[in-house]
């Protein structure tokens, strides 16, 4: 590993074609007139703000945090069709979410997810039966048009053969179905740079302080840039609040009067080491609605989630003990106590889902998207899920496009005449990529090891040549940032000069993995805040 004193060497200055500086960011968004700003960089604002970029827009996005810091890079990690929604009756539901699946797996973004095969046991005195569930996956698998095979039922033994960790006892069947997966703060980074390929300006850390309005309408914003202090101003024709589990906070801001229009449930979730390999997820069925899920992800075991009200301060979301015993013990009807154990946890993460206000129990609610304008003219679009994040942006702008007096009708694009499956950045065969990056490693430079390989090819796709040749460049920076995890200190680099990060924890916690994997120390962070500070 890097050692600290090492650190201050590994600077490079930042690359040609780099970002502009924070300080030219707030210019330019001071001094230029936006048809659309954006306020909440989470997954719903990305997507709006790449959307309405695409259409012609002049679109600007803030964040007060960083990109995807909240709920966006807190979740379950999957691009799935929502099979307990079938439980529900929601066939038209889980159609839809299956065709933004497999667009985002297939054509959108196919580096950055990954086909998953899912196994759903079936214990005696289960919720379900197996010929409940057997017919279920196959409706799940026909509604998907059968592009991840059909789904089926397969003996304890098969499954324990993939699963090892599996527990057997009173397992009568186990039904296979297939979803994806993701590392989700990587594929929000990469629709953040896709907005800004098409001409968006963003900017995060940059909290609103206030709204601007003209003759009673909201046409703008006052921020603060949260890392240094400075104060500015963006104006728009139109505001969007995207804020998430803060909608309602960013109303008032509009109008005090402003009566909830949310609530929202916790999901907690724990990250364990593995004790062998998994070639499959486990999706258990807890009751007749709520589901465990036990995910091999990052070379690691994702379990949860959880699904309770949630009312306090959503800065303060955090895993408690009630959410770690929770978790664990909804594991243990199908996993062994062996993978359970308290010392093979990592890390562990909240968020908050946003659902529409009403009474009810949170895991039987609505997870729809809902617009709605407020007195002053300023729209708010708050929950959704992950999966059909393209479908949100594309529901915006048909809202954008119809406003009474239609303001930015005649300056967009319909969203009709855009590209339906428009790539993400970095577009590639992960399996190609990882492939060039070890035969050009053979070339003037240190050897890329293959799990660094796969990882670069599998979070930047094709963008991951450019961080080779950074590596080439300075041999330095081809070194592991930890011995137990593939990343390599120009990601580090990369994250500074490319992908706005300002902080350790922009880097260590969402650029790369390091704080999932409990790898997080504080000579790496030290060594990572030295890097982000010789900014050339």
């Amino acid at each position: 590993m890097t050692t600290l004193q090492s650190v201050p060497a590994l600077g490079t200055h930042p690359a040609s074609g780099s970002l502009p500086s924070r300080a030219e960011t707030r210019e330019q968004l001071s001094k230029a007139a936006y048809d659309l700003l954006v306020i909440g960089g989470g997954i719903l604002g990305i997507s709006t703000a790449w959307h309405a970029a695409q259409s012609g827009l002049r679109v600007a996005l803030v964040d007060a945090g960083d990109f995807a810091g909240a709920t966006s890079s807190a979740s379950s990690k999957l691009l799935h069709g929502g099979l307990r929604y079938l439980q529900t009756g929601a066939v038209k539901l889980v159609a839809e979410n299956h065709f933004e699946r497999r667009a985002v797996s297939r054509q959108v973004a196919p580096h950055l997810a990954n086909p998953l095969t899912f196994y759903l046991p079936v214990y005696k005195g289960g919720p379900h039966g197996a010929a409940k569930l057997g017919a279920g996956v196959f409706a799940y698998s026909a509604l998907s048009a059968f592009g991840d095979g059909v789904g089926h039922v397969i003996s304890p033994a098969k499954a324990r053969r993939d699963v090892p960790e599996l527990r057997t006892d009173n397992l009568k069947a186990v039904a296979v179905y297939g979803d994806d997966q993701m590392n989700d703060a990587r594929m929000a980074l990469m629709t953040v740079r896709a907005a800004v390929d098409a001409g968006a300006v963003v900017l995060n850390h940059a909290a609103v302080t206030g709204l601007r309005f003209t003759r009673g309408r909201v046409t703008g914003a006052e921020l603060e840039d949260r890392l240094d202090g400075t104060e500015f101003g963006v104006n728009a024709r139109l505001v969007l609040n995207a804020t998430g589990p803060w909608v309602d906070h960013l109303r008032r801001m509009e109008n005090p009067d402003a009566a909830p229009s949310i609530r929202l449930s916790k999901g907690a979730h724990l990250v364990l080491k593995r004790t062998r390999p998994w070639k499959a997820a486990l999706a258990t069925p807890i009751d007749k609605y709520r589901i465990t899920f036990a995910l091999p992800w990052e070379d690691m075991l994702l379990l949860g989630t959880t699904d309770e009200a949630y009312e306090g301060d959503p800065a303060d979301v955090a895993v408690n003990e009630k959410d770690t015993a929770q978790i664990l013990d909804e594991a243990a009807f199908s996993i062994r106590d062996q993978q359970l154990s308290r010392d093979l946890i990592t890390y562990s993460f909240a968020g908050l889902r946003v659902l529409p206000g009403g009474p009810g129990d949170t895991s039987k609610a609505k997870r729809e998207t809902v617009v709605t304008e407020g007195r002053g003219g300023m729209l708010s679009v708050a929950g959704g899920k992950w999966t059909t994040f393209r479908h949100i942006g594309r529901t915006v702008m048909n809202k954008l496009a119809a406003l009474p007096g239609h303001p930015l009708a005649e300056d967009m694009e319909p969203i009709s005449r855009l590209p339906k499956k428009l790539p993400l950045p970095g577009i590639a065969n992960p399996n190609a990529v990882a492939h060039r990056l070890l035969i050009d490693g053979a070339a003037p430079g240190p050897r890329m090891s293959a799990d660094t390989a796969r990882h670069l090819a599998t979070h930047y796709g094709s963008l991951s040549f450019d961080i080779a040749r950074m590596a080439n460049e300075n041999p330095a920076l081809a070194e592991r940032i930890h011995p137990d995890a593939p990343e390599i200190w120009a990601q580090v680099a990369y994250a500074r000069d490319h992908e706005w990060a300002e902080t350790a924890d922009d880097v260590l916690r969402r650029r790369t993995t390091l704080t999932i994997r409990g790898l997080a120390t504080d000579e790496i962070r030290a060594g990572v805040e030295s890097m982000l500070g010789d900014r050339g």
